[in-house]
């Protein structure tokens, strides 16, 4: 069993859980461009200096976002890898990519996703070279591929797609400006956003 945290530690992990929440709301609402370093420290309740002693600068205020959404997806996924069902059969792979792609709206219909660079921002490349990032941006590629992949050779997907577009498609749904647009009106639920989504990414819109 490891030793338990000091109390010194335990505050430090507080002060930073605080300041990436600050963070991932900022970048939710405003994105990374608009969010400055002042309104992060404000929001965390900390004095700039104290912020910038834990993260130096704006990008790495935004990676350490960033990383902590992939972990928690991260642990979404494998919680669902741990999932049966009648008489322990793995849940089928379409409705695991239906689970992790519900999650990701979910979590931006609260305000917790950080929307995603542009490919060409600042904070795209400094992302390229944040290894905690990258590392976990592979490992859910991959375990999401597994499913796609899965999810075609049993005819539950179009096969004749590129995975790598399935898989960027899911991807996008984290940060759909559609699932903003339908939440900013107030006339639908959000069980109603989650359920046309999930519906138009994986049925499409055609009369069936």
């Amino acid at each position: 069993m490891g030793a338990r945290p000091s109390i010194k530690d335990q505050l430090l992990r507080v002060r930073q859980d605080a300041i990436v929440g600050a963070v991932n709301r900022l970048l939710a609402t405003k994105g990374y461009d608009a969010m400055t370093v002042d309104e992060v420290a404000a929001e965390a309740g900390l004095a700039k200096a104290s912020l910038y002693k834990l993260f130096p600068s704006k990008e790495e205020l935004a990676g350490a976002a960033m990383v902590g959404v992939l972990d928690r997806a991260l642990a979404f996924v494998e919680e669902l890898r741990g999932q049966t069902v009648e008489g322990d059969r793995p849940v089928a792979a379409l409705d695991q990519l239906k689970a992790v792609t519900r999650w990701a709206m979910v979590t931006q219909l609260e305000g917790e996703m950080p929307s995603l660079p542009a490919h060409n921002s600042s904070l795209s490349a400094s992302l390229q070279s944040n290894e905690a990032y990258m590392d976990r941006l592979i490992s859910l590629s991959n375990r999401l591929s597994i499913w796609i992949t899965e999810a075609q050779t049993g005819g539950q997907l179009n096969s004749s797609l590129p995975p790598e577009l399935v898989l960027y498609t899911l991807f996008a749904r984290a940060c759909d400006p559609v699932v903003a647009l339908l939440k900013e009106s107030g006339q639908y639920t959000h069980e109603q956003i989650l359920d046309w989504v999930t519906s138009t990414t994986f049925d499409g819109m055609a009369c069936r």
